[in-house]
């Protein structure tokens, strides 16, 4: 009898459902567009209840693709965007409004007001993050300031905080479930990642009541089982990890100095560190890369909030091209002699410049600038960005050899874009055979705590390459790309000193 692992991919601009085999395949996936919603400049948000409609709607569509049944689903993980907000009522299950998107930033006067009182310091020491709007405690605070009555409902125990992945565990589970892990409780600014709890003093200082937060469990661990009348039988849920974390398993990152950047909507690089906490003296996030037994391995992150975003506003915003995938061909048509340059601050610049009202810009035009030039710049971007990340790790981590990297997400399929990566970090990049890293991480999680799939170094010992881009580059013509590139950013840069 055939028997399968679900992972529910919950993503800034899709859902997915993946069903996987014992040998980690994926048999089925099915894939969901949710709207995205700017109601002002700099804001962003989705519909809660599109989200929750779009999982069960991908499961139950994985599933009769499939030709197979809820019984024969052993378990199911859940990964999801990170620092996602929902707030919902506890006695109806509905949310209070619209989740603010981690892109959003809405809250940089908050989190102004946290760095000018002080505030960064504790976040920083006991969180490894910083005061930023990307984080989900600020959307937290802002949205029980901004809904009628919410203070006082948290504060007599009716309502629920949550990131993507506990709303739907709630969801999933009828409402007898209000759980994370540890990956998605690190990034909400009010988890001590030293102390593995919630911190009290962060929870006051931020005006986030500690009531409201899910218990936090270990990445593979017992986190509830689906109401069955969902799917037709009582499937348990095993494993969570937020998107970037998921992928780090999914990529078997498991040896201290390993990387693995995913490009998706942004891009996302992290760094193994090991079983201790690297402070980064270079703007990096220190954070949880996984906890597996009750055992926390740590990580440096870099978060650049646009990169495959910047194709989809090719397409969909200036309609230079028809589908993502012809950005590449379009790149290859540019003329070499352009230097043109996108910074893709369009929700403000991540890792390492943290500007969070810094905004898009193009410079190098001129009048033979075409759609060509602007889908090179819009590609190169992301290979900047990364080497703005990997320079900064390879500082943190006490390396002089820039890290060798593995890729994943729907840019890595891009032998332009990832060539172009190579050359860029002067490094070579690995793309696996398999690039639903992030699906398949959760999918792992959750069948390594039913004993479906074996022990971490036995999975990393099955790895596969794809393919290896090696770095055909000069240095003199790297280096040069590379400073007109941090010319760009600093005049980006909202008050144009950084760079």
């Amino acid at each position: 009898m055939s028997e399968y692992v679900l992972a529910i991919d919950q993503g800034t601009t899709s859902t997915r459902a993946i069903l996987f085999d014992q040998a980690l395949h994926p048999v089925v996936t099915v894939q969901q567009e949710i709207a995205q919603h700017f109601p002002q400049s700099g804001r962003v948000e989705h519909e809660p209840e599109e989200i929750w409609s779009s999982v069960v709607s991908t499961v139950r569509a994985a599933l009769r693709n499939a030709g197979t049944t809820a019984e024969k689903v052993i378990a199911a993980g859940i990964t999801n965007q990170r620092e996602t907000v929902i707030l919902w009522d506890r006695r109806s299950g509905n949310p209070l409004g619209r989740a603010i998107v981690w892109q959003d930033r809405r809250t940089a006067e908050l989190c102004r007001g946290l760095k000018k009182n002080g505030g960064e310091a504790v976040i920083r020491q006991k969180t490894g993050l910083l005061a930023d709007p990307y984080f989900s405690a600020t959307k937290a605070a802002w949205m029980l300031d901004h809904n009628d009555g919410a203070r006082e409902a948290a504060k007599s125990g009716h309502i629920a905080f949550g990131t993507i992945d506990s709303f739907l565990l709630w969801r999933l589970t009828g409402g007898k479930s209000h759980m994370t892990d540890a990956t998605n409780a690190s990034r909400t600014l009010l988890y001590d990642i030293l102390e593995n709890c919630w911190s009290d003093d962060l929870c006051n200082l931020i005006r986030v009541p500690k009531s409201i937060l899910p218990e936090v469990a270990d990445c593979a661990a017992e986190f509830g089982t689906m109401d069955p009348a969902l799917f037709g039988a009582a499937i348990p849920v095993t494993g969570i990890a937020g998107d970037q974390q998921a992928a780090t398993i999914g990529q078997a990152c498991f040896d201290e100095g390993m990387v693995k950047a995913t490009y998706g909507t942004g891009c996302f690089a992290l760094m193994n560190t090991g079983g201790i906490p690297v402070r980064s003296d270079n703007q990096l996030l220190t954070t949880i890369g996984y906890r597996l037994a009750g055992q926390t391995t740590y990580a440096l992150e870099g978060s650049i909030f646009i990169a495959g975003a910047a194709v989809q506003w090719l397409r969909d915003g200036l309609h230079m091209i028809e589908k993502s995938s012809d950005a590449e061909v379009r790149a290859t048509e540019a003329d070499p002699a352009q230097r043109v340059y996108l910074v893709p601050a369009f929700t403000g610049l991540g890792a390492p410049w943290w500007d969070p009202d810094a905004r898009g810009a193009m410079f190098g035009l001129t009048r033979n600038t075409g759609p060509a030039e602007f889908a090179r710049a819009a590609l190169e971007a992301a290979c900047y960005q990364t080497r703005d990340l990997m320079e900064a790790m390879r500082a943190d981590f006490s390396s002089n050899e820039t890290p060798m990297l593995r890729v994943d997400g729907g840019m890595a399929a891009s032998d332009w874009t990832m060539q172009r990566l190579a050359d860029i970090l002067n490094s070579r990049v690995d793309r696996p055979k398999t690039l639903e890293s992030t699906a398949r991480g959760a999918a792992y999680l959750a069948g390594l705590q039913r004993g479906f799939y074996p022990p971490p170094k036995e999975f990393a010992a099955n790895w596969a390459l794809d393919r290896a881009f090696e770095p055909r580059l000069g240095a003199e013509e790297r280096e040069r790309d590379y400073a007109g590139w941090k010319d760009a950013v600093r005049r980006t840069l909202s008050d144009n000193s950084g760079g």
